[in-house]
């Protein structure tokens, strides 16, 4: 017998408009395979709550009929129920302090935790992301960053009237005023502003949207190898550049005779030491794109951005940190932002911030959670990956041991707790909960 499927609303703060199913997607998962579905009502949700009825989701806040219940955010820990099963991004697999109480509640209610980020395939890819979206709107925040940076500094800025991401009606809406203002760099940037050089920090989904966006305005691409020799001559005024950096760009073995070896550098990251600060000179803006862990250099170190500005290399304006790990790989983004207020600026002489875009030092936007600002492209295009797996989990028996829920791997790999306990890829876990 397949379970009623639950559809949380967002509530986390008052940009989560997102939605993991759409009506049409809902619609197709009532006719196609006859599953249902309760959705909590929502007065921000992008999808209206008419949306749902019309297709036939049945539309009630409570949601203690549903066995398996999709969410986006993490839950609040008073509002989760026992013995259900739960669906949403966790953010608990590094051992997140800050989520902690939340996997140790999970435990304490007996129920099943299935977190998007590890549905992944045989090869650790992921399945089910917003990653493209995140890109995309960090593009998009990271140009309006810029706009205001130049703009305060004096400068004529080639990117007047981009506005916020969430601003736009959506991304159609963005990249139509997007490609519009950037006709203006056709015209010639002020000579002191040139070369501009856009760095991506990256090169998977996060990286291919923001590159999406920023492809938008004319530009030159060039490998980190040509960079030096582009700050030698008189370049173009013409164009903006775009430069993208991958993992043997950004370190180094430690032994002088060796060569990097990316398999290598996954295992043993230890072996490595960065090397990215050798491009910063160069780079006006950097967006951030990449996963990271502690056992990886950093990108961007607090040294290294005193050192550049002791020096009077002063070129590097704004970091868009899109992966927006706090202490991270860009060591000093130091708290998350939210869309109306995500800029701050950090000052490498003083090791001091400031909020906004104005005074001495680094722009940093690290708004921590970027699709919401692009709801429905976001929402559409999640729905469209997750729709294949709701008949599975609404299959499943999650009243049997692990073993027998009778989920397929790429759903296995991404439980993580299951009736009171850690599943075993998860048992590293417990070492974060202690105290908790």
């Amino acid at each position: 017998m397949r379970q009623l499927i639950g559809i949380r609303r967002e509530d986390k703060n008052r940009w989560e408009r997102r939605t993991p199913l759409t009506p049409a997607d809902l619609d197709r998962l009532i006719r196609e395979q006859g599953l249902g579905f309760v959705v909590q009502p929502s007065p921000i949700r992008t999808y209206k709550d008419e949306h749902y009825a019309a297709i036939g989701a049945e539309l009630d806040p409570d949601l203690g009929r549903a066995g398996v219940i999709f969410a986006i955010k993490e839950i609040p820990l008073d509002l989760l129920e026992p013995d259900k099963a739960y669906v949403f991004f966790a953010h608990v697999i590094k051992g997140q302090a800050h989520n902690m109480p939340l996997l140790q509640r999970l435990l304490d209610l007996n129920c099943t935790l299935i977190d998007y980020e590890r549905i992944v395939d045989e090869k650790n890819r992921r399945l089910v992301f917003f990653g493209k979206q995140a890109g995309q709107a960090g593009m998009i925040e990271t140009l309006f960053a810029l706009d205001r940076r130049l703009r305060w500094e004096g400068f004529d800025s080639p990117f007047a009237g981009v506005k916020a991401a969430y601003a736009y009606q959506d991304l159609a809406e963005a990249k139509a005023s997007l490609r519009e203002i950037g006709l203006s760099v056709r015209g010639g940037l002020d000579p002191d502003l040139c070369p501009f050089v856009v760095g991506f920090a990256g090169y998977g989904n996060v990286s291919q949207g923001a590159q999406e966006v920023f492809d938008l305005f004319p530009h030159e691409e060039i490998a980190p190898a040509e960079l030096a020799a582009l700050a030698g001559r008189k370049p173009p005024r013409d164009r903006l550049f775009k430069v993208v950096f991958k993992e043997e760009d950004l370190a180094v073995p430690l032994d002088a005779d060796a060569d990097f070896e990316l398999q290598d550098y996954y295992a043993r990251p230890e072996r490595y030491r960065g090397r990215f600060t050798d491009y910063l000179p160069q780079l006006t803006a950097l967006v951030n794109c990449i996963y990271w862990t502690s056992r990886y250099p950093r990108l961007v170190t607090r040294a290294a951005a005193r050192r550049l500005w002791s020096a009077g290399e002063r070129g590097l304006r704004v970091i868009g940190d899109i992966s927006c790990d706090i202490d991270g790989s860009i060591e000093f983004t130091y708290k998350t932002t939210e869309p109306d207020r995500a800029s701050f600026v950090y000052d490498p002489i003083a090791d001091s911030y400031k909020d906004g875009v104005e005074g001495r030092g680094i722009v940093v936007v690290a708004v921590d959670n970027l699709p919401c600002e692009l709801p429905r492209d976001a929402s559409d295009a999640f729905s469209a990956t997750l729709i294949r797996y709701a008949p599975l989990l609404a299959a499943a028996d999650f009243s049997k041991p692990l073993a027998e829920i009778g989920l397929p791997p790429e759903l296995m790999r991404a439980v993580i707790t299951h009736q009171g306990a850690l599943t075993p890829d998860y048992r590293y876990l417990e070492e974060y909960l202690q105290g908790t």
